[in-house]
């Protein structure tokens, strides 16, 4: 049995029916002065970013042997936090 089918399309919506803006995703937005980025945004258009944390962990580039980190990496996601744990216990932090 041949059917007809209709595809269907995603209905047109136009750009200018858009929300506005609320003075809060105006004041998370971030502020450029033509190339020069005044200030970064602070989450999304949508909802805040996370909370700023007191003691934010810093990126490093560390150089380990390639067994110690196959060995946190095979145990799954989280194996960042795990070394970290590991290096805190052992400085008696």
């Amino acid at each position: 049995m041949n059917e007809s089918r209709k595809k269907s399309k995603k209905p047109w919506v136009d750009p200018d029916d858009a929300p506005e803006w609320t003075d809060d995703q105006f004041n998370r937005a971030a502020i450029w002065d033509g190339n020069r980025l005044v200030r970064p945004a602070d989450g999304t258009l949508s909802k805040p970013g996370r909370p700023k944390l007191q003691n934010p962990k810093q990126q490093v580039t560390l150089r380990l042997d390639q067994v110690v980190l196959e060995k946190f990496r095979a145990t799954g996601a989280g194996w960042q936090t795990r070394i970290n744990d590991t290096l805190r216990k052992s400085l008696g932090l």
